[in-house]
C-alpha cells in the first residue's frame, strides 16, 4: 500500500514562507515545522538544545553544531515545545542527498564491515530522493519522553510529503531504533558500527513512501495522515 496524500515534484528547492504548527493531543506539546532561514532564532535555539542534551551522554561532538549553524545543508527542521514554551525535543532533515558520500553515514561507518553496505543502499535509492535525519533529540527529564520518540517517528511521513522524496534514512542505537519502527520504518540488514563510541552499536533505518504504511503502527498511520492533510492545507494556504 502506499501513503494516500498528493505527490510532489521537484521540491528539493521549497522554502516555507512562515512555520507550520500544529498540537499533538498525546503529548500536550505544539509540534513546529520549518526551516532554518525561515526561523532562525528558533533553529540556534533547536541546535543548542541538541547539544546540551546530547553532552549529557557525553556525545556532543556528533551534533558539530559549528558546522551545521547555517543551515545550508538542512532542508526541514522539527521542534517539540510543551505548554510553557520550553524545547523538549526535535531533530532535523538534511537536503536531499545526491550519493553515498552526500550522508553521514558513511563517516559513521568508515573502517566497519558494513562500509559498502551503506554507500550501495544510499547510492541505490538517491535517484528516487533521500532524505537523512539527523540530529534527532527529546529532553531526557520528560515522563513523556516515549510518547515525543513515537511523535517524531511520524515526521518521515511529512518529510516526503513536503520534499518529494521517496525515501528517508536515519541511523541511531538499535534500541532507538526500535521506538521509531512504530513510524514505519525497517531496519536494515547492514552489521552495526560502533559510533560514536563503543558503548553504541549504531543501525540504519529507511522508510519508503510507497510501504511504510504497511510497517507502521495503525495508530500511528492515522495520526501521520492527520498531520500531513493539516501541514498540506497550511502549505496551499502560504
Amino acid at each position: 500500500m502506499s501513503v494516500g496524500y498528493a505527490e510532489y515534484e521537484s521540491n528539493d528547492d521549497i522554502r516555507l514562507v512562515e512555520n507550520i504548527t500544529w498540537r499533538d493531543s498525546d503529548t500536550a506539546c505544539t509540534v513546529v515545522l520549518s526551516q532554518p532561514n525561515t526561523d532562525p532564532e528558533l533553529w540556534h535555539r533547536y541546535l543548542d538544545s541538541a547539544e546540551r542534551n546530547y553532552r549529557r551522554h557525553g556525545v556532543e561532538a556528533v551534533v558539530d553544531a559549528a558546522a551545521i549553524r547555517s543551515g545550508a545543508d538542512t532542508a526541514l527542521f522539527w521542534t517539540v515545545m510543551d505548554h510553557r514554551g520550553n524545547m523538549v525535543g526535535g531533530l532535523r532533515a538534511k537536503a536531499p542527498l545526491g550519493c553515498a558520500d552526500d550522508s553521514h553515514a558513511v563517516v559513521e561507518w568508515h573502517g566497519q564491515p558494513g562500509l559498502a553496505m551503506v554507500r550501495k543502499m544510499i547510492d541505490d535509492r538517491a535517484p528516487f530522493g533521500v532524505l537523512e535525519m539527523k540530529t534527532a533529540w527529546v529532553s531526557d527529564h520528560r515522563a513523556s519522553r516515549h510518547s515525543i520518540t513515537h511523535l517524531l517517528a511520524r515526521t518521515a511521513f511529512h518529510a516526503t510529503s513536503v520534499m518529494g522524496v521517496q525515501f528517508v534514512m536515519a541511523t541511531a542505537a538499535q534500541h532507538v531504533l526500535e521506538l521509531w519502527k512504530s513510524g514505519g520504518g525497517v531496519v536494515a540488514p547492514i552489521p552495526a558500527t560502533p559510533y560514536p563510541d563503543e558503548r553504541y552499536r549504531t543501525k540504519m533505518m529507511w522508510w519508503d513512501r510507497r510501504t511504510m504504511i504497511n510497517h507502521s503502527e495503525p495508530e500511528q498511520v492515522s495520526k501521520a495522515l492527520h498531520e500531513i492533510g493539516e501541514i498540506s492545507t497550511m502549505l496551499v494556504a502560504s
